[in-house]
């Protein structure tokens, strides 16, 4: 008796729930305002915000990208000379993948500097370019490729636009991998 009562209480539940289902009319919302919200077009006039009255808010200072790491080296001068003496990458040696870094080298920094770091690329033999230095023979580090990467220096415009952070120290890398194999 207990069983057939359990299976009708079981079967009334059952049915009870699924006879108001209408797939026409959903159900009602619980916070409708996390379904549908306000929408507000781009720089427009607005008063959700006290500063500025526009949608578009600039970030609070000091805000980062997630996963971006600040680089503290200012583009002048003496953040140059400060390059200089950073000797290690902030990547391990597992990190640095030479596969990967010799062909973003040839795409961005082989034209000029040539493939073997000579300074004899292809707008160098050109006469595009002149002066293009030869890595033996400068007094490079790491950390100084990585800063000329990133903001540029004479006329070698910045890389930071078409290379990532981290693309950045392995081209750095295998440019002083090139510099320890030139005699």
């Amino acid at each position: 008796m207990k069983t057939v009562f359990k299976i009708t209480l079981m079967a009334a539940m059952a049915f009870s729930v699924t006879s108001c289902f209408n797939k026409e009319k959903p159900n009602y919302q619980y916070m409708p305002n996390m379904y549908e919200s306000t929408a507000y077009e781009t720089y427009s006039e607005s008063d959700a915000f006290k500063r500025g009255g526009v949608e578009a808010q600039t970030p609070v200072a000091g805000t980062i990208k997630r996963g971006f790491v600040p680089y503290d080296l200012p583009n002048t001068t003496a953040g140059y000379e400060a390059s200089k003496s950073v000797m290690t990458s902030p990547l391990d040696s597992s990190e640095v993948d030479f596969d990967k870094a010799a062909p973003l080298y040839m795409i961005y920094c082989g034209i000029c500097h040539g493939e073997k770091g000579d300074g004899k690329g292809n707008l160098v033999k050109q006469e595009k370019f002149l002066g293009v230095p030869n890595y033996k023979d400068r007094a490079i580090s790491v950390g100084s490729v990585f800063h000329v990467e990133t903001y540029g220096l004479n006329s070698m415009g910045s890389y930071a636009n078409q290379l990532t952070q981290h693309e950045r120290w392995m081209v750095a890398a295998y440019v002083m991998k090139l510099k320890s194999e030139l005699k």
